[in-house]
């Protein structure tokens, strides 16, 4: 049975940095782009980053260009999202979800992902 996980999610200072993991069972990273989406409070799910399965091409949306680093440890089957520098409108519900590596990852359409985990929240105070 495939399965996400997201974790690492909490309550940080504005400026402060995060570290959000993803790991997956029963689904092989060389042949599965991750995809990172996050919802904040009153606003709909959005493409934040993603890294593709084939090459390890990774891809951040402009809000994030600069202050968040994807990478993958495929021994251990898990995709980190290095988040720094913080903001107020960073906080939501960050969700990982996996699609097979013959997507474009980067357009997330979040129908082509088909893998999803339960979402971890982030929270950014000053």
């Amino acid at each position: 049975q495939s399965q996400v996980v997201e974790s690492g999610g909490g309550l940080v200072e504005v400026g402060g940095s995060l570290r959000l993991s993803c790991e997956v069972s029963e689904i092989t990273l060389d042949y599965h782009n991750i995809g990172w989406f996050r919802q904040a409070p009153g606003k709909e799910r959005e493409g934040v980053s993603c890294i593709r399965g084939t090459y390890g091409t990774k891809d951040y949306v402009d809000d994030v260009k600069g202050r968040c680093t994807i990478s993958r440890d495929n021994a251990t089957n898990t995709v980190y999202l290095q988040m720094d520098n913080l903001k107020p409108e960073d906080t939501g519900v960050y969700f990982c979800a996996a699609q097979p590596y013959y997507y474009y990852c980067a357009t997330y359409v979040q129908s082509e992902y088909i893998y999803w985990g339960q979402g971890t929240q982030v929270t950014v105070s000053s």
